[in-house]
């Protein structure tokens, strides 16, 4: 066992005897590694199709996920419950149906991170790893090496996808590929009546008599409930990397953790995805995506849901919902709890601009906004602003950032190429990469000539400006109560319950992922820890960390990994190693 989450297992009505928790550990191991089945499961794979980087890409289905079964929990609900990496399944294609120690710590711990900040997702019960070793290439560079097998317990009300519906498709136009059920609509009803009676049981009750509006008012609310989903993601930095139709859940969850990222730097085109070149993921992007994965769930519909009543309901619901959301949510962020102003969205798109030419971090630029008040003195003003630039990034930073990603003559050539041969250019590059790129060259030109002090000074004009208009909007709130300390008693505490102070950074992640390839698994749970509490002081945090330690160092070289990189602490930005760190 590397780790467990007690309370994703309480929601199965386990718990670790406080007499044995070895033994829990050992029989955590046998069961959720898949060596031992569970009494009454019924292991099963789904399948399913989807729309892959915008192409339908045919039948896929769970190539490394096992579903076990359901389990009825000590509250009466039902959670049904997968192994993820547990061998192949008959949807692994050429692949052996393996996970890898390194992408399991991820999942695992960025589900139960994203349930702890209060966002919908899939949950993480166990992670058990095995001295089994399969093949990876991790950067696709022909670098294969050696992994450890590794398998996480899933946990959800279902696992079903948008993806799940798509399986009726006939030929798509563009590649052809089609669904292993085409023309059964026997299935697709059966399906939505399943999918409708068990986790939207009140549209049920209301619509029993007529299937079409029933499954309109369903279609209307996985729309609300997606665009909720993703303004939380963007309220909290939170890329997914991999936003494809079989990536969506049918219940408005965060499903499928793969090269995920909290961003760190501000950077509205920040891409957490190696392998996404054309930035279809992008964090900016994001929201426009999810809404066109749920035109795509609308065609799979059909004719069960007519296209000409989904396509109403997707664009009169969509963006409403989500600019709703987003702004109901960074309202909080900024501790504006009294008045609802139309100006607040132009206050929160110059704060975010702020970030951006800063380069703020905007997990810790949001947390630090809680100590700034309205009548703060002179000197503290200055301590505050020295602060907040303290999180912005430094010139050495930037010229990271910024570094030209193409050799000089291979951004001339393809230049050339752009202008000469527009059809051989489209095939190996966009114009949109190539003006980034430009972009990056320019801004590591200007760097050059950048000091410390000019940038300190730069960014310290940008926030006197903003926080200047915040000043303003904060006290107009104070203007319209009649307690202005009961006001900001309330302000700072919904600041404080909706800025986290941890997040599941790449680095600390990786930290985590190093110990544990070297057989020391207490990063792992001490991580897991933290992010159980991320709104809060870790209090006592560094005497769990040192006991943990103490239990679990048994591997000297990952004593020696923790040592040279756990200076840092785990809400600080990253360190400078961090900008090499690539999840594919």
């Amino acid at each position: 066992l590397v780790a467990m989450s007690l309370p994703a297992l309480a929601l199965l009505g386990l718990e670790a005897p406080a007499a044995d928790p070895a033994a829990a550990e050992v029989e955590a191991a046998l069961f959720f590694s898949g060596n031992r089945v569970l009494a009454g499961a019924e292991p099963a794979a789904h399948c399913y199709c989807g729309h892959q980087f915008g192409s339908f890409a045919g039948q896929l289905g769970d190539g490394a996920a096992m579903y076990l079964g359901e389990v009825l929990g000590p509250g009466g609900e039902r959670w049904e419950i997968q192994l993820k990496g547990a061998g192949i399944t008959p949807f692994s294609r050429q692949a052996d149906g393996r996970k890898v120690l390194r992408s399991s710590i991820r999942e695992f711990l960025c589900s139960e991170a994203m349930f702890h900040l209060g966002i919908p997702t899939t949950r993480a019960g166990t992670c058990v790893t095995s001295d089994s070793k399969v093949v990876r290439d991790i950067f696709y560079d022909g670098n294969p090496k050696n992994e450890r097998c590794t398998v996480v317990l899933r946990i959800a009300s279902t696992f079903i996808r948008f993806g799940s519906f798509e399986i009726f498709k006939p030929p798509d136009e563009y590649t052809g590929r089609k669904g292993p059920s085409v023309d059964r609509n026997d299935i697709r009803i059966q399906m939505l009546d399943y999918v409708i009676s068990t986790f939207y049981p009140e549209i049920q009750e209301a619509y029993s008599d007529n299937s079409i509006q029933r499954n309109a008012a369903f279609f209307k609310e996985i729309t609300k409930r997606t665009a909720r989903l993703v303004a939380e993601w963007q309220c909290v930095g939170f890329c997914h990397g991999v936003l494809n139709t079989d990536n969506m859940s049918i219940v408005g969850l965060t499903i499928d953790y793969g090269p995920f990222g909290f961003m760190d730097r501000y950077d509205p085109e920040h891409v957490c995805n190696g392998s996404d070149n054309t930035g279809r993921y992008a964090y900016n992007k994001q929201p426009e995506v999810c809404k066109w994965n749920l035109g795509k769930l609308a065609e799979a519909l059909v004719p069960e849901l007519p296209l000409e009543i989904s396509q109403v309901i997707l664009e009169e619901e969509y963006d409403a919902e989500f600019e709703k959301h987003y702004l109901q949510k960074m309202r909080k962020k900024l501790g504006l709890i009294q008045l609802e102003l139309e100006e607040d969205s132009k206050l929160v798109s110059e704060l975010l601009e702020t970030m951006h030419v800063t380069a703020g971090d905007f997990t810790n630029i949001f947390y630090l906004l809680s100590s700034f008040s309205v009548d703060i003195d002179p000197s503290k003003f200055e301590d505050f602003l020295e602060e907040l630039t303290n999180q912005c990034a430094s010139v050495e930073e930037l010229k990271v950032a910024f570094k030209p990603q193409m050799d000089p003559r291979q951004l001339s050539m393809m230049l050339m190429l752009a202008q000469s041969n527009p059809q051989l250019f489209a095939l190996i590059g966009t114009k949109a990469n190539i003006n980034k790129e430009l972009e990056r060259v320019e801004q590591f030109s200007k760097l050059q000539q950048l000091t410390a002090d000019d940038l300190l000074s730069r960014n310290k004009r940008h926030w006197k400006e903003w926080l200047q208009k915040y000043r303003v909007r904060l006290q107009k709130e104070i203007e319209s109560v009649g307690n202005a300390d009961a006001w900001n008693t309330d302000h700072v505490k919904v600041m404080n319950s909706n800025n986290p102070k941890y997040i599941l950074r790449n680095y600390i992640a990786q930290n985590a992922i190093e110990a544990a390839e070297n057989g020391d698994f207490s990063e792992v749970r001490n991580v897991l820890k933290l992010l159980e509490h991320p709104f809060q002081e870790a209090e006592g945090f560094q005497e769990v960390k040192e006991d943990a330690e103490e239990e679990g160092a048994t591997a000297t070289a990952a004593v020696c990994a923790q040592e040279t990189r756990s200076r840092q602490s785990y809400c600080s930005k990253p360190p400078l190693w961090a900008s090499e760190l690539c999840v594919t």
